[in-house]
């Protein structure tokens, strides 16, 4: 009897054994296959040339090393990017609170240049998050921007007096240090939900490299 009970006990502990490899070597292909995809997206991998709302110089590489909430929008908006910018916001303020956690960069790029200078994105960004950075430029450089993060944007027509609505996706988007996507959010999460996710992921990020 003791023979057996030794045999079944020496069994269960090699059965368990494997479990607990094949279970790892699954988590592995998992975060290989992960870690293939963010790269085939190449978020943040590029030189774009934008200026901040300093009117500084600026590139999407300069941001590797942070994490960054960044919203696509324009300061023209009548209602939806104000809110956006203010759950961001609220966002980053309550994971500053939390000394255990790096700082959140909270980032803006306008998808309407022709407006939106420097000194137009610092007037208006006066009303969020005292760290938020506003980026603009050319055309091209912020088409070129709006493309590496799939973001779509189109200027409705104008009105008597000139004004037009820039129609865009509504997205904020989370990004590692390394520079690529980790999450995004679409509107209907609250300050609190975002800092959880945000939160969840800073305490649980593995690098790509």
């Amino acid at each position: 009897l003791r023979t057996r009970l030794a045999v079944v006990v020496a069994a269960s502990g090699a059965a368990g054994a494997v479990w607990l490899y094949l279970r790892k070597q699954k988590s592995q292909r998992e975060w290989e296959r992960r870690r293939a995809e963010l790269r085939a997206l190449g978020l943040g991998d590029n030189d774009i040339e934008l200026q901040d709302h300093h009117g500084e110089r600026r590139s999407l590489r300069d941001f590797r090393g942070r994490w960054v909430l960044l919203y696509f929008g324009f300061t023209h908006c009548p209602d939806i990017c104000p809110e956006e910018l203010d759950r961001l916001s609220r966002t980053v303020a309550m994971l500053d609170a939390e000394q255990d956690l790096p700082p959140l960069q909270p980032l803006f790029i306008t998808v309407d240049p022709e407006r939106d200078d420097a000194a137009a994105l610092a007037k208006y960004l006066r009303d969020f998050h005292p760290r938020f950075l506003g980026l603009t430029g050319s055309g091209e450089a912020v088409r070129a921007a709006a493309r590496s993060f799939r973001v779509y944007a189109s200027a409705g027509p104008r009105d008597e007096d000139g004004d037009y609505i820039v129609d865009h996706s509504v997205l904020l988007y989370l990004l590692a240090p390394d520079g690529l996507l980790l999450d995004y959010y679409r509107r209907g999460k609250s300050p609190a939900q975002l800092a959880d996710s945000v939160r969840h992921h800073m305490r649980n990020y593995r690098p790509l490299e």
